[in-house]
Parts: C-alpha cells; structure tokens; sequence
C-alpha cells in the first residue's frame, strides 16, 4: 500500500483567490450537460434539522467517466450569526473513484455561494425576456450579492435594481457594492417592487412567503433561491399554476424546492435547454420560474477545476495520508 499519498487542503483564502467567475460559469454550465445528458450522477440529498437549530446536508455525486467522485457537507447554523460568523457552512472532498481515498478537502462556503450565482445567472440566459431592465432581488446578504453580481454581469440589459430587506431597513453594504453598477434603490412594499419588475431574485432563508400571487405580472422571470429544505419556501400559494416551471433537478426541487407545495406542476430541468433536448419558447406573457436546488455536480465541477489549479500553483497544503 502507498506509504507517501497526500491529501491536499484548500483554505477559504485559496479557494477565493481561484474562483473567476468565468471559470465558475463553464464549470457550472458543464455540471448541468452533463446532468442533462445522463454522464454525470447525482445521488439522494441528505438534508435534516438539527437539534441546535441548524440544518445538516449532503449533497453527493459523480461523473464515472471524468473519474469524478465526491460530496459536500454544507447546512446553515442560524447561531453563527452572533458569533460574528458566516451561518452558511459548507466543506468539500473529491475521492479517488478507484480506491475511495480522499484527495482533497475545500472550503466549500465560496464555492456554494459562487456556483448557485452562476446557476442562477445561467437561468436568466435562458427565460428572462431579452431586454429585460428592470430586477427585483429580496434579501441582501451574501447569496442575494452573488445573484444581483452575475445577473448584472450577464444580462447587461438590466439598468434598475429594487432590493427588498427582511427588516425593511436600507443595507449598507449592498449599496455600496452596487450602487455604481446600476439605478440602486431599497423598496419598502415588495408587492409594488415585484409589480413593477421584470426579473425577481429570491435570496432569503425561505421562512415564508415574500409577496402576494398577484403582484407578479404577466412576462415576469423568477430565480428563486431560498427554499432549499423540506417546509421552506419563498413563492406564494398558486403561482406555480400560472407558471412555466423550470428546475434544475426534478426529484431534488419535489422534495426540498418550491415545487414541494405542488409537486404534479410539470417542469423541464435547465440542462435540457442547455443542451437543446427541450426548448422554453418563451411568449412575452409566459411567468417562468427557475426553482433552483443546486446541484452536487456544481459543486464537484467547481472543485474539481480549483484541485487541477492547485496542483499545478503548487497552492494548498498538502498532509500525509498514507494507507
């Protein structure tokens, strides 16, 4: 048995000083092709409360082909908070297919945030309307950041910004971060700021509905980010009835989506428009919703890519970890 085999660390400060988003985005487009074409696998989602008050999850996966193996150990733990921390947490490990041995340990809390930015960017190619200016995001913490960054990136269209706060007070930092990118204003009646919108973010804990049915017109795009948990979710009552709806994995959105509060809505999965086995013929009138889970080829195509860099940087720390 091998005597010298290493398993490399990649710390938080690494992963981010590797994540460009462009690399981020083929990665996650090539995790949705090959989810779409068969090539990669994703396996049942763990995903429970805890009795501290936070939420444990596994996410796991492979591409047999590739010789791509591994999961992620993510959940968010409320508590954190008051200690000055980040409640999202998340670690990643790529295994060895043929032997099972670990190879690599990441911080997974960058790749979550960057990974589902650029899914949800790559939802907006495919169903916002062209042209589309005017975007509404609730929640500004650092999941909505990462959506309103890659929307603005990639739909160069959108020109004003409504954002929408838990406790209805103005975010600071989110201004300043986006101030100067777009016409920047904080809304304090989310109905209207839905009303007025043609895109709609949601990036919030999920704990309830975010406004009502009506609000949302006819043509209106949404990504809806929050609900990624059994009892979560963001949307109204009957909106999925009047929505095209669209997902990124059909099992996983029935079970911890928004598609869990009407499971019979028919949906298409992303990747399938990606790689032209189903198509959106969008009509200007058509709501669509993207109910987005995440998926573990994401975040095992974004690792993947940061393991090849690093070995080649000679970045991370490499431990003994002999068998």
């Amino acid at each position: 048995m091998p005597a010298d085999a290493q398993l490399l660390l990649l710390d938080k400060q690494q992963v981010e000083s590797m994540l460009l988003p462009a690399d981020v985005l083929e990665a996650v487009r090539e995790a949705f092709v090959l989810h779409s074409q068969g090539e990669g696998r994703v396996f049942p989602v763990v995903r429970e409360a805890l009795s501290t008050g936070g939420v444990f999850g596994i996410k796991s996966g492979s591409v047999p082909a590739q010789g791509l193996l591994g999961f992620k150990a993510a959940g968010f733990w409320p508590g954190n908070r008051e200690q000055g921390g980040e409640p999202h947490q998340a670690t990643v490990m790529l295994i060895d297919p043929a032997t099972g041995r670990p190879l690599c340990v990441i911080d997974g809390n960058a790749i979550t945030t960057q990974r589902t930015g650029a899914a949800g960017g790559l939802g907006l190619l495919q169903l916002a309307r062209p042209g589309s200016t005017r975007l509404c995001v609730f929640g500004a913490g650092v999941q909505a950041q990462v959506q309103l960054s890659f929307a603005l990136r990639l739909v160069p269209s959108l020109r004003e910004v409504r954002y929408v706060t838990f406790d209805g007070k103005p975010n600071a930092a989110f201004e300043a971060r986006f101030a100067a990118q777009c016409k920047l204003t904080h809304a304090l009646d989310g109905n209207a700021a839905v009303a007025d919108s043609e895109v709609v973010i949601t990036a919030t804990p999920g704990a309830g509905p975010l406004f009502d049915v009506e609000a949302v017109q006819p043509g209106t795009h949404l990504n809806c980010v929050g609900a990624d948990t059994k009892g979560k979710r963001e949307l109204p009552e009957g909106l999925l009835a009047r929505a095209r709806l669209f997902v990124d994995d059909i099992t996983q959105a029935r079970q911890i989506g928004e598609t869990q509060w009407a499971p019979e809505t028919p949906a298409t999965e992303l990747g399938d428009l990606l790689t032209g086995q189903a198509q959106a013929n969008r009509q200007p009138a058509d709501i669509t919703v993207f109910d987005m889970t995440g998926l573990a080829l994401q975040d095992l195509t974004v690792a993947r890519f940061l393991y090849t860099r690093a070995l080649a940087a000679g970045t991370g720390r490499s431990i003994a970890w002999p068998w």
